[in-house]
């Protein structure tokens, strides 16, 4: 009777064990199912970074540098896929997909994105800044943050700026060293109206293009130049489509460092902190790549029998002077109180 009644409790107590193994399981699981991340904060993810240029420029490089710092302070869990040479698109169609959220990072010139926010056009103004330091002081200082606190509304957000340096002049006609040896230069540019203009004024030909058919068009001679800095130039192999080599510094251009705000917003503050340090850290080792390979690629295209020319002091004032109606009139267009806050900044960097 005993052994019967003992069989009975058993039967009885182990289906209610299990049933309450099961509701503890199902109500871990709902908490898990609730939360927006895991106790640490960061989530398995794939982000999909693209850029405009090879993978041995200094950008493809730091792009490389960001994907390495994300693994290794994530713990491996975010994992950041590059994309060079224009795979994914040129940098306004992988802009535009930033914002429509189907990729999340890209690292464009600020150039493309005038069209969206005007105010990134007065990096574009030629012959303002006298070397690299200067415009770290003005694009990492409050002018710089001012811009990229104007991204968000349009989808975006900025984690800073990384270098794509100064732009110098490539030509298969004749060196270029005085303002009137633009005459008739039809010449490549990004879809820029500063830029137009100015080179417009010194009485080139400019050609808006895509920076992928740039090759082509020089190669078959539909366009006789484009304007880049020197790591692009060699990257980009120019120097076996263009015969002289003008280093006119007449534009410092940054890339922007943009992240798709759809996807921003997904991210737990801890997976934002890990993003906002890698660009920043990988951004300061571009810079200090850019540099160096700036004066290496000079060294490579003179040794690779491009026909160098430096643009001196007196000339670039020249030039300057030349385009002073065009800056004019796009300082009343982007803000003159913003024109002129970067310019104290430039001088204040000089002191």
């Amino acid at each position: 009777m005993k052994r019967r009644l003992k069989n009975v409790l058993i039967g009885l107590t182990l289906p209610a064990i299990l049933l309450m193994a099961g509701c503890g399981n199902q109500a871990s699981s709902g908490t898990s199912g609730t939360s927006a991340a895991p106790a640490s904060g960061i989530q398995e993810r794939t982000i999909k970074a693209g850029i405009g240029l090879n993978e041995d420029h200094p950008e493809g490089q730091g792009l490389k540098k960001f994907a390495e710092i994300v693994a290794q302070k994530s713990g491996g869990k975010l994992k950041v896929q590059p994309y060079f040479a224009a795979q994914l698109g040129d940098d306004k169609k992988m802009t535009e997909a930033l914002q429509a959220g189907t990729q999340e990072i890209t690292i464009p010139s600020t150039s493309p994105l005038v069209g969206m926010i005007k105010e990134f056009g007065i990096f574009d103004f030629p012959f303002v800044f006298n070397n690299e330091k200067e415009a770290d002081a003005v694009l990492d200082g409050p002018l710089g943050q001012k811009l990229l606190e104007k991204l968000p509304e349009h989808n975006l957000i900025g984690l800073g700026y990384w270098e794509n340096g100064f732009r110098n002049l490539t030509n298969s006609k004749h060196p270029v060293a005085k303002p009137e040896d633009f005459q008739g230069l039809k010449i490549r540019t990004m879809q820029n109206q500063v830029h137009l203009e100015a080179f417009q004024a010194l009485g080139a030909n400019p050609t808006p293009m895509a920076f992928s058919e740039v090759f082509t068009a020089l190669e078959s001679k539909t366009v006789d130049g484009q304007e880049n800095p020197l790591a692009t130039i060699k990257s980009s192999k120019f120097n076996e489509v263009q015969e002289y080599l003008s280093v006119t510094k007449h534009v410092y251009t940054p890339f922007v460092f943009l992240v798709s705000k759809k996807f921003w917003d997904k991210l737990s503050p801890e997976e934002q902190t890990i993003l906002k340090e890698a660009a920043a850290e990988a951004g300061a080792f571009q810079r200090e790549a850019n540099r160096a390979e700036n004066q290496k690629a000079l060294d490579d295209l003179k040794a690779a029998g491009m026909k160098v020319n430096e643009v001196t002091p007196e000339e670039m004032a020249n030039m300057q002077e030349i385009i002073k109606p065009v800056t004019d009139k796009f300082a009343k267009e982007f803000g003159e109180d913003l024109v002129k806050q970067m310019y104290d900044q430039v001088k204040q960097a000089r002191q």
